[in-house]
């Protein structure tokens, strides 16, 4: 297969975005149903991930119509489809690599992210969930829902398959493409407690579409 680079791969899939997400990926339309009832009842400012098209957008907004939202994400056309949703929103959106997009400090209630994560080494991934750990307030929450293995062996051959096709194709470090590489829940829970988040848990899973919820503070 041909690795394509990450903007335009999404770029080239955006009309057809959220008719896949919730047709073709087992667990996605029952996760985004369940992910604001995990958001925090006094929740007042979100740090969207990846937010794409907003899938997961409505069902917050049903239950927080007053939440004001930063998102974040590589490609303008779904920040474009974004917006036609929710032009009366309170929205701030920012198209770029949120591995670099500084997020600022104990800001957001909560912060989130959606079927994105899985594209990251173990490293990147820890990097971030630090940025995403310092932008929360005190008692912030970090919800993700993404594509994870239960196997090591499951994972170990994704990332190596990867690594084997870069090497094929000779695609430079610093060349980002769309490849799927998710990580074990296991690993997940533990790079989210390296990274400074106190309780970590499993929230919901259906397919390999699963949810954990990563408190900043004990409770």
């Amino acid at each position: 297969m041909e690795l394509e680079e990450m903007r335009a791969f999404f770029t080239a899939r955006a009309d057809i975005y959220d008719a896949h997400m919730l047709e073709e990926v087992e667990g996605c339309r029952e996760a985004y149903a369940e992910l604001a009832q995990l958001l925090p009842k006094d929740c007042e400012t979100l740090l969207d991930l990846g937010c794409g098209t907003g899938l997961e957008l409505d069902g917050l907004f049903r239950l927080f119509p007053n939440l004001k939202v930063t998102g974040v994400d590589l490609t303008q056309a779904m920040l474009d489809k974004l917006l036609e949703k929710y032009p009366n929103k309170a929205l701030t959106l920012i198209c770029g690599d949120y591995c670099a997009v500084p997020f600022g400090q104990g800001l957001f209630d909560c912060a989130l992210s959606v079927q994105t994560m899985h594209h990251f080494t173990h490293g990147q991934k820890t990097a971030l969930y630090r940025k995403i750990c310092a932008a929360l307030k005190p008692d912030g929450v970090y919800i993700e829902c993404d594509y994870m293995v239960m196997e090591q062996a499951e994972e170990d051959f994704y990332f190596a398959t990867y690594a084997r096709l870069r090497k094929e194709q000779r695609l430079p470090d610093d060349v980002s493409v769309h490849y799927d590489t998710p990580c074990t829940i296991e690993n997940q829970i533990h790079m989210l407690q390296t990274a400074g988040f106190k309780t970590v848990g499993q929230q919901f899973r259906k397919g390999n579409t699963t949810i954990l919820s990563a408190l900043k503070k004990q409770r």
